[in-house]
């Protein structure tokens, strides 16, 4: 009863009744077209098809009577022949068409790849203009050894007046006075030789 309701729905679509067609794979199908636009597209169909031809007509021809089965005017091969042309143009078409289906696919594919291909080369450009920008703000070889070689010239500069600063420094007296510090110029209660002026103490 509910199979009958769903085969009364106004919604969907009446199956057809009547004589059904036979069912095919239409991929089969044409890869069978394929094969036979191919051989009948080759030099051996031709000489194959030239020797029936030949031993048709001999046979018709030279054979004794009673065994003719198609004589003079050879109307069962014209109508062979013409058999073989009504199939062989639909499915030589058949074979085109698809042929060109697989081309039109090819091309998408390649066309496709040409435009990512041709995005990737757009970042790729667009990347090496940034690294070349960006190179021109990184300290170069020579620019890091001139920066070296003057950080080095200061200090050896540093350490010539650091010398000159212990040279001029005094030494304290064997009996100092107990001072961690040493004495220097700026200390007015002792001269340069480390012993007090006079009228100091």
């Amino acid at each position: 009863m509910v199979e009958r309701r769903r085969a009364e729905r106004l919604d969907q679509p009446r199956e057809a009744r009547g004589v059904r067609l036979p069912r095919f794979d239409p991929e089969a199908f044409g890869r069978w077209s394929e094969a036979i636009a191919r051989g009948m597209g080759t030099a051996h169909f031709i000489v194959y098809m030239t020797v029936v031809i030949a031993t048709w007509f001999l046979w018709n021809t030279l054979a004794p009577a009673d065994l003719r089965f198609d004589p003079y005017t050879f109307t069962f091969l014209t109508l062979m022949l013409s058999l073989q042309a009504s199939y062989a143009a639909p499915l030589i078409l058949l074979a085109q068409n698809r042929q060109t289906d697989r081309d039109r696919l090819a091309l998408e594919e390649d066309r496709r790849r040409a435009t990512a291909q041709k995005a990737d080369t757009e970042y790729l450009a667009r990347e090496i203009a940034a690294l070349r920008n960006a190179m021109g703000e990184v300290a170069t070889r020579d620019f890091l050894r001139s920066e070296l070689a003057r950080l080095a010239e200061e200090l050896d500069d540093a350490a010539q007046r650091r010398q000159r600063l212990e040279r001029r420094v005094p030494e304290r007296p064997a009996g100092g006075d107990g001072l961690d510090e040493p004495r220097d110029e700026l200390d007015s209660d002792y001269t340069r030789d480390g012993r007090p002026e006079p009228g100091t103490r």
